[in-house]
């Protein structure tokens, strides 16, 4: 599954699973069966530990574009913040598409925030740009 956001830049590719007819024999021993509906935990199941870590390095190159990161403490901080988020969306999601929906989601939001803030912070005068710039990194740090 592949969600792409442009504006964003955001792809989150996880693998898929076959499809109960993929993987049925192809001599038909088996006699053709409903498939069974996942319960709302069971896609944490095949979700692997890589595609979550794969996941939280993507919200870390979107938060390293729009936060200010000084230093090793910085990056190491940067890292808690995304893997507390993943894990706040992986809790509360009811399937792997809702997962992946609202971190798309807040990173977008992210991006789209950070570019209007950054269109209205044009400076009229020079004076009005550092408090602007300021304000824009204590908004961006609110976001998350």
């Amino acid at each position: 599954m592949t969600f792409r956001i442009r504006k964003a830049r955001v792809s989150l590719k996880l693998p898929s699973h076959p499809t109960h007819s993929q993987s049925q024999d192809t001599n038909n021993q088996r006699p053709a069966q409903a498939e069974p509906v996942m319960d709302g935990g069971d896609w944490k199941t095949h979700l692997s530990a890589d595609s979550r870590h794969r996941i939280v390095n993507k919200i870390m190159e979107t938060l390293k574009r729009h936060l200010p990161v000084y230093g090793p403490e910085g990056l190491h901080e940067l890292r808690k913040i995304a893997e507390r988020f993943e894990e706040k969306i992986y809790s509360a999601a009811t399937s792997q598409s809702d997962y992946l929906r609202k971190i798309s989601l807040k990173m977008l939001t992210m991006e789209t925030k950070s570019f209007n803030a950054a269109t209205n912070s044009l400076p009229s005068n020079s004076a009005g740009h550092s408090k602007k710039s300021s304000a824009r990194k204590k908004s961006l740090r609110s976001r998350l």
